[in-house]
C-alpha cells in the first residue's frame, strides 16, 4: 500500500471516529423525560393523598410531612425539578463523555511519555502511547504525528518554518473538531444554573402572595391559606437554590476537567512543533 493510500486510510478512519465520538445524549430528550419524571414524582409522590390530612391533598400537610409540604410548593415545583433532574443526568453523561476524552490512562503521565518519546525521535513508539490511551487527546496527537511524518517526507521545497506551520495548524484543527464533542449540553447546564434560580424565585414570590392575601382577608387571617401560602415560598427557594448552586458545580468543574484536557493537547502539539524544527531542516 503507498504513503498516500495510507493517509488517505488514516483520514478515513479518523473521520468514522470523530463521527462516533460526536453522538451523545441529546440534551432536549433529557428534559423532556425528566420533565415526565418530575410530574409522576410530584403527582404520586409529593402528592399522595396519605400526605395530607383527611387523606385530601386540598387540606394541609399532615403535621411533620415533608413530601406533602413540598407538594403544596406549588405548579412551580415540577418546573425546578425538570431542571434538577436534567442536570444531574448530564452531569452523569458528561463525566462519562469527558472521561472517554481523557483516556485509558492518567493524562499527566500520558504527556510525560509522549514527550520523552518525542525527544527520543521514537515516532512510532509515541504512537504505539496514542493507540493504547485513546480518547480525544490522543487522537489529537495522532493527527499531529501524521503531519509530522508527512512534513519529514514532503520534498516540496516548503522552508522548516513552514512546515513546522503545517504541522501546528494540523494539530489545531484536529482539537477544533474535538471540542465540541467534551462542551456537548454543557451550555444547558450553564443555562439552569441560572434559570433555576430565577423559577424558584418565581414560585417564591407567589407563595408570598398567597401569604399576603391571607393576612389581608377581609373575614381575618385564614390560617391554612397563610401556611400554604409559606410553604410555597419556602419549598420554592429550596428547590431553586438546589438546582442553581448544582448546576453551577457541574459547570464549573467540567470547564476545569475541559481546561486540562486542552492543556495537555497544547503541551504536546509545542512539543512536537518544537522537536520538528530542532531534528529537521
Amino acid at each position: 500500500m503507498t504513503t498516500k493510500e495510507n493517509a488517505v486510510k488514516k483520514q478515513n478512519e479518523a473521520g468514522t471516529q470523530k463521527k462516533k465520538q460526536s453522538k451523545g445524549i441529546s440534551s432536549g430528550l433529557v428534559i423532556v423525560l425528566s420533565f415526565l419524571v418530575a410530574i409522576s414524582i410530584f403527582q404520586f409522590v409529593f402528592g399522595n393523598p396519605d400526605n395530607f390530612v383527611g387523606g385530601n391533598r386540598d387540606n394541609l400537610p399532615m403535621q411533620g410531612n415533608l413530601l406533602g409540604t413540598i407538594y403544596k410548593g406549588g405548579f412551580v415545583i415540577p418546573v425546578i425539578m425538570t431542571m434538577l433532574i436534567s442536570v444531574i443526568v448530564l452531569f452523569v453523561e458528561r463525566t462519562i463523555a469527558i472521561g472517554r476524552s481523557k483516556g485509558k490512562g492518567d493524562l499527566t503521565v500520558f504527556v510525560a511519555n509522549i514527550k520523552e518519546k518525542l525527544t527520543n525521535d521514537d515516532i512510532l513508539g509515541a504512537r504505539d502511547l496514542c493507540s493504547k490511551q485513546k480518547g480525544s487527546v490522543a487522537a489529537v496527537i495522532s493527527s499531529g504525528l501524521d503531519m509530522y511524518e508527512l512534513m519529514m517526507k514532503d520534498d516540496s521545497g516548503l522552508t522548516k518554518e513552514q512546515k513546522a506551520v503545517n504541522i501546528s495548524k494540523k494539530i489545531d484543527e484536529a482539537t477544533a473538531l474535538e471540542l465540541p464533542m467534551m462542551n456537548q449540553n454543557l451550555p444547558v447546564i450553564a443555562t439552569f444554573s441560572n434559570l433555576g434560580t430565577l423559577t424558584g424565585l418565581f414560585g417564591t414570590v407567589l407563595g408570598m402572595i398567597r401569604s399576603f392575601s391571607a393576612l389581608g382577608g377581609s373575614g381575618g387571617t385564614d390560617s391554612a391559606a397563610l401556611s400554604v401560602g409559606i410553604s410555597e415560598a419556602l419549598v420554592n427557594t429550596a428547590f431553586g437554590i438546589l438546582t442553581g448552586a448544582f448546576a453551577i458545580i457541574s459547570y464549573n468543574y467540567f470547564s476545569a476537567k475541559i481546561d486540562n484536557i486542552t492543556y495537555a493537547i497544547d503541551e504536546i502539539g509545542f512539543s512536537i512543533v518544537n522537536v520538528f524544527q530542532s531534528r529537521h531542516a
